[in-house]
């Protein structure tokens, strides 16, 4: 089987607590034809000479010269990228040594063009595994999404790369994964865990009320009736309520 170029984009600011565990995932995986690209937003940290340090030639490493933001700072890694597929990784993630592999094998066995890994969901050291949907469309995936940007892989050659551009706001990879679906195209999950996905407090994700502001405008701005942006946002938050439980 031919191995197709895995462009791997890595957005951070101020991680370097949890880079070097993410670089070393990655440069442990069993799938050997990647490229990483690391976009440093502006570090206040030593982030940048850590990403730096690691002498490989897969890995490529830019630094912004001023803050601009986590979806620019994606959308930079986006435009750079060679690969067939591209794969997200946050900073504060990990990946299981066969991911790429899996989902590589995963897309091309089943003309698959957009999917994502089931993944362990840890918070404060507690593990729940969030189980990947077998598959969804615009519709099922504004009532329900647990696609994490850690656990995506998106075929360029036949998504273009225009509709993968993240806006710059609160919740912009779910805003991505709906403008994505919105051109017909579905997502499938793999329903392998391959993804560890650790909920850092401070961060934009582990801030609730943020969250649910930034998922409640999306709604609104998706054009849908009074009632349908409330009924999809109970569901968004009984999703939400489960994952914790």
């Amino acid at each position: 089987m031919k191995k197709d170029l895995v462009s791997i984009i890595i957005p951070i600011y101020n991680g370097e607590k949890y880079i070097e565990s993410a670089i070393n995932s990655i440069l442990s995986q069993t799938y050997d034809n990647y490229e990483v690209i690391i976009i440093d937003d502006y570090s206040k940290d030593n982030s940048y000479n850590i990403a730096k340090s690691f002498q490989n030639r897969k890995i490529k490493v830019y630094k912004n010269n001023l803050e601009k933001g986590l979806a620019p700072a994606r959308n930079c890694g986006i435009k750079k990228a060679k690969g067939k597929y591209i794969a997200f990784l946050d900073v504060d993630d990990v990946w299981n040594k066969d991911k790429l592999l899996k989902q590589v094998t995963f897309m091309r066995n089943n003309n698959i063009p957009f999917s994502y890994t089931s993944y362990d969901f840890i918070r404060n050291n507690k593990h729940k595994i969030i189980k990947a949907d077998n598959i969804s469309d615009y519709k099922r995936l504004l009532k329900k999404c647990n696609i994490i940007p850690s656990s995506v892989m998106i075929d360029t050659y036949v998504i273009p790369k225009d509709i993968m551009y993240m806006p710059n706001i609160l919740c912009e990879d779910y805003q991505t994964w709906l403008n994505i679906l919105k051109k017909g195209y579905k997502v499938y999950g793999l329903k392998v865990v391959l993804t560890s996905y650790y909920v850092v407090e401070g961060s934009l994700s582990s801030n609730k009320i943020k969250t649910a502001c930034g998922r409640w405008r999306i709604y609104r701005s998706e054009g849908l009736s009074l009632i349908k942006c409330i009924y999809y946002f109970l569901s968004y938050v009984l999703n939400a309520i489960k994952k914790r439980l």
